[in-house]
């Protein structure tokens, strides 16, 4: 070979464009100097499309609109021991059209090279036209040596972005007990793992996508297994920039001979920020048919939540809030955690319904008297220590390898596999009764743990792997779902996973995605953008109450991301624990004035534009929802005062106003679309188009 200064390449350009192989050239870019290429032989695929170049070593440079976003980096890699088979001299490529019956056409690059350990690397890339800038992964590894070797995992799309001016931002779709934001600048020294597994005994899953970026471009990697999968995503702080991969850590012995083959991954380059690449995976899951069902149109009905009066509520406190409920305009009413015994048996509690179901089931009809929608908070998939249920049918329990229980540390109750038959059976029925005997409408389930669930080791379940109770947490999800829409077929299924992020693997099982106990008004807002591109349009994303935003109050942040608004405000004089959530006069103005907007626009119902505005970089922050042909922008800032670009205008002319304060703002096209701002907290403009 040549000297480093003039190292061979393998151009293989992957996009949404087309895809295409060209056989080694020299070239003289080294990997140390990362220039850019303008080399005229690189195929291009447009100004949102990925380009990959291998060298010799099957090392690989990414570049996005013929810019490169990396050096030549060992981008997949099989881990034995502490070290990495990552150089693999490069033993030909072949390149062949293909079309899946629901991605559609695209284009397979499979590329070969052999390690000096003896390892035979088989790479195949695929790219389709419709998912531009997305190529989708799989790694073979051969053993052809002698020896048997101790494998500690494999690595894919291991790529270090390059630092530009300005920093990175990264966004991680796992969970984390400190309930972290999913959106953050990645500062010196930032690491964050991003496991797929669980991060305590009731913290974990998510979805299998990470993301970091730069202004204008960014790198993504995940997975995309039908099931939940147990691998990391981990993004780094380094010299240079910030690097990526997806990584799994499973220990095994390859003997001579045998291959090992990674999960399907994929990696992206776009340009902006988490929300394309999150529309991409999006797309991808959806044509192998896992996407957001269609919802009942009381998904996008506003919620009352008596949570405001906690565990010791009394029937009369909720029943007494029911006609000011809707009067503020609130259409459902939820009925929170103290109505059963206990979690596991899900009795009722005669001492706030003595006669038991006959007092539930009066109960449903008087909310629904009062105009009202009743739904019922409920915890499946865990069992109080005291329970019946722990005591009968101690089966269900989901162990560890060393036979311990799995805690849910906020009720003190331990989990249930997901993936026992028993287990499913139980809470189906359960699911029945609720909806087609009590007369519930809806079901608000909750807990950090029905988010995803460890290995089970339980021998009475007989489990093929332990890793079963791990992919069962999502048909646990199914069975839910359909036994609710058999009872009632507009029955909504509500599922706050409390400050996890959203296994997208559960979520075609569910109607509602709520903000799930935001500690901030800009959780409320990134978790929006992020479950909007994740489930896309018609799709309902709810406020886990208004009460928990920044002052208690900020109706804004839920409104310009086209949430769902939520409250659990309680009456005056009525005993409720926190006097923060009594609607006082002032607070009912302001309660009825955003319902009355809310129900006016239906944000919810129209198109998030997420592409439009980078969450890291632009600042103010900026939400845009489109209504048809309406343009519906929020502004974020603590303070603001300047101008704002009013983005994705089409070719008209547009009267701009305050929807809040009802104030004209002038006009605006597409070729002066700036408008001067000052404001604090929140600035909502609706561009119109005049004619």
């Amino acid at each position: 070979m040549t000297d480093m200064n003039r190292r061979s390449v393998l151009k293989v350009a992957l996009g949404g464009a087309g895809l295409a192989a060209i056989p080694a050239v020299a070239m003289g870019a080294s990997p140390a100097a990362a220039a850019p290429n303008s080399d005229p032989d690189l195929v291009g695929v447009g100004d949102t499309s990925i380009t990959l170049e291998f060298d010799d070593q099957l090392r690989s440079r990414v570049a996005l609109k013929g810019v490169d976003l990396t050096r030549f980096d060992a981008g997949e890699a099989l881990l034995v021991g502490d070290k990495a088979i990552e150089a693999f001299a490069y033993r030909g490529h072949r390149t062949r059209a293909t079309r899946h019956p629901r991605h559609g056409a695209g284009v397979r690059v499979t590329i070969e090279g052999t390690s000096k350990e003896g390892v035979h690397k088989t790479v195949e890339l695929t790219s389709f036209e419709r998912l531009t800038g997305m190529i989708v992964m799989k790694v073979t590894y051969t053993n052809r040596s002698s020896t048997a070797l101790k494998v500690t995992g494999w690595r894919n799309g291991a790529h270090e972005l390059l630092e530009t001016p300005g920093g990175f931002y990264t966004f991680s779709g796992t969970t984390y007990t400190d309930r972290r934001d999913w959106v953050m600048p990645v500062k010196d020294g930032y690491v964050q793992e991003n496991s797929l597994g669980m991060d305590s005994s009731d913290y974990g899953g998510g979805t299998p996508l990470a993301t970091v970026w730069r202004r204008g471009a960014g790198l993504s990697v995940g997975h995309v297994e039908p099931v939940a999968t147990i691998l990391r995503m981990p993004v780094r702080k380094t010299d240079a920039g910030a690097s990526i991969a997806i990584q799994d850590d499973t220990a095994r012995t390859l003997k001579p001979g045998r291959r090992l083959s990674t999960d399907t991954t994929f990696l992206t380059a776009l340009p902006g920020d988490h929300f394309v690449p999150l529309q991409r995976y999006r797309d991808y899951m959806s044509d192998i048919g896992q996407r957001a069902p269609k919802v009942p149109a009381s998904a996008f009905e506003p919620i009352w939540c008596a949570w405001g009066y906690e565990r010791d509520f009394t029937v009369e406190q909720v029943t007494g809030t029911l006609p000011k409920a809707h009067e503020v305009g609130l259409r459902w009413v939820v009925l929170d955690d103290g109505w059963q015994t206990n979690e596991g048996d899900w009795d009722i509690n005669t001492t706030k319904f003595p006669r038991g179901e006959a007092d539930m089931r009066a109960f449903t009809k008087e909310i629904r008297d009062a105009g009202l929608r009743p739904r019922l908070w409920w915890a499946p998939l865990a069992a109080d220590p005291d329970s019946n249920l722990i005591r009968d049918r101690s089966d269900m329990l989901l162990l560890d390898r060393d036979g311990n229980k799995q805690d849910v540390t906020w009720w003190d109750a331990y989990t249930l596999c997901p993936a026992y038959r028993p287990t499913v059976d139980y809470f189906v029925e359960q699911a029945k009764r609720f909806i087609g005997d009590w007369g519930y409408e809806g079901l608000k389930i909750d807990g950090q743990h029905l988010n995803s669930v460890a290995p089970c080791y339980n021998p009475k379940h007989r489990h093929a792997r332990p890793e079963e109770s791990t992919e069962g947490v999502a048909r646990f999800w199914k069975a839910i779902h359909e036994a609710a829409h058999a009872a009632n077929p507009d029955a909504l299924v509500e599922l706050c996973p409390c400050g996890t992020a959203f296994a997208f693997h559960n979520l075609p099982y569910v109607d509602q995605y709520p903000s799930s106990d935001p500690e901030s008004s800009y959780q409320v807002r990134s978790k929006g953008k992020s479950m909007k591109a994740l489930m896309g349009a018609g799709s309902s994303y709810a406020v886990d109450h208004v009460e928990l935003s920044d002052n208690g109050d900020d109706f804004a942040s839920s409104y310009g991301v086209g949430a769902v608004l939520s409250t659990k405000f309680t009456l005056p004089g009525t005993g409720a624990p926190d006097k923060a959530t009594d609607l006082t006069p002032e607070k009912e103005v302001l309660w009825r004035k955003w319902v009355s907007l809310y129900e006016k626009n239906m944000l919810p119902t129209g198109e998030y534009r997420g592409e439009l505005y980078d969450i890291g970089f632009d600042k103010p922050e900026a939400h845009v929802v489109a209504t048809k042909r309406t343009l519906h922008y929020a502004f974020y800032a603590d303070q603001w005062d300047g101008t704002v670009e009013l983005r994705g205008l089409g070719r008209t002319r547009y009267r701009l106003t305050d929807p809040f304060t009802g104030k004209s703002l002038g006009t605006a096209t597409a070729q002066h679309n700036t408008v001067k701002l000052s404001f604090e907290r929140f600035q909502l403009i609706v561009a119109e188009p005049i004619g």
